[in-house]
């Protein structure tokens, strides 16, 4: 039947729409985050089990996160390629500045229209290819999310009140996981541990319990490989372990609290994101931008005040709807106080990428990389392009490159 021109120039518009070929014998994969995993905390912990992977893998020296170094954002970089004010995820918490309305990570979790800024994750993008491949989630930021209306196949999203530091529960999410590779015969999973994030905070990225945490780590590395033996899954499975962002020790002397800087006034303030580490977001009120920002921009050395318009495009941050008309953060290791002290944790992250405190971890092992090979850095939005070409999908539109990772193939 010949169609009519209208509709065969309609069809053919189509055309990148259609659903690739699904890859013949194309390897399942496996993408696990441990979040604030800092570069070198395998450096004063045994961790055999990590120092295997590398052996039988690749290893990159350190990878760069995307600013700011937060948890939702540069986990939503890693699914997207995208930089933060490409995929408009720029903070882990949701807020509206009309209303003054925040919501925390956990119910950020939930809300869709946060994620689904026109940037997909590569859940999506392998649901509608290569004639659908089937995708898991358990616990990864932006799990919960529906992205023009669809969402991951499978998923698992822990409840509100979960303990991410349980071994027990971090072993089961890894059976979870092998079961759902071999019984239901799923393609790409990916898996998220809240961990040594929570004990950097909280103890400090120096602290016993942090090092105690990387032992736990590399335990469960350990366990992950002798499972995916167990499984028949090591010549058919491409395993990839990263994180979001480091951590940093917070100082405890000289710090910044805007409260008391002088001729400042939180009434010349109608929206304020503080108290939420080394980062800040503020709308003053009509006709007062000139004089906060002149304020504070001088208030403290250890704190960087922008107008929107002005902040370092190094960042690829500050050009999103979302951002307000002034920002602020402040150097490797200083907290932005705002009314009240209400921050307490030991360590922190958020700080600026280029800080070496801030760099993460990436190892690969498995059919498709090269063996015993350590990489130079490079930059995590990067790793989309990666995990798209080791699914045998083609990739949306993204701020990184597959040249960058080539070199890991092979």
């Amino acid at each position: 039947m010949l169609l009519p021109l209208g509709l065969l120039l309609a069809a053919l518009s189509l055309g990148s729409c259609i659903p690739l070929p699904r890859a013949p014998g194309h390897s399942k994969l496996l993408l696990v985050s441990f979040d604030g995993f800092r570069w070198n905390y395998d450096q004063d912990v045994d961790t055999p089990n990590l120092d295997t992977m590398a052996a039988d893998g690749v290893k990159a020296k350190y990878m760069s996160p995307a600013f700011i170094t937060l948890t939702s954002p540069c986990h939503f970089t890693l699914l997207t390629g995208r930089y933060l004010e490409n995929h408009g995820v720029i903070h882990n918490m949701w807020f509206d500045t009309k209303t003054g309305v925040k919501l925390p990570y956990y119910t950020t979790q939930g809300i869709s229209s946060w994620w689904d800024n026109g940037s997909l994750p590569i859940w999506i993008t392998a649901q509608r290819q290569a004639s659908g491949l089937k995708t898991g989630s358990i616990h990864f930021p932006g799990t919960k999310a529906k992205y023009q209306k669809e969402e991951v196949y499978k998923k698992l999203v822990e409840p509100a009140l979960f303990n991410y530091s349980n071994e027990t529960n971090w072993r089961q999410s890894i059976d979870t996981v092998m079961e759902w590779f071999t019984a239901d015969n799923l393609d790409f999973i990916t898996l998220y541990f809240g961990e040594p994030d929570s004990s950097g905070h909280k103890f400090g990225p120096e602290s016993t319990q942090r090092k105690n945490m990387i032992a736990q780590v590399d335990r469960t590395v350990g366990y992950l490989r002798q499972r995916i033996r167990e499984s028949g899954l090591e010549s058919k499975l491409n395993l990839i372990i990263t994180s979001d962002h480091g951590m940093e020790t917070v100082l405890k002397t000289d710090e910044i609290h805007l409260r008391t800087v002088s001729n400042f006034t939180f009434k010349d303030i109608d929206f304020e994101l503080l108290d939420y580490g080394p980062n800040g977001l503020l709308v003053p009120k009509e006709g007062k931008l000139e004089h906060v920002y002149s304020v504070l921009k001088s208030a403290h050395p250890k704190l960087h005040v922008y107008k929107k318009e002005e902040f370092p495009k190094r960042f690829h941050y500050a050009n999103h709807s979302r951002i307000t008309p002034l920002l602020l953060y402040s150097d490797p290791g200083y907290v932005i106080h705002g009314r009240y002290k209400v921050q307490f944790n030991k360590g922190e992250h958020g700080f600026d990428n280029e800080a070496m405190n801030m760099k993460t971890i990436f190892r690969a092992v498995g059919p498709a990389f090269k063996k015993g090979l350590e990489v130079e850095p490079f930059e995590s939005v990067n790793v989309y392009a990666l995990l798209c070409e080791l699914l045998g999908i083609t990739p949306e539109p993204h701020d990184g490159s597959l040249e960058v990772t080539k070199p890991m193939l092979r």
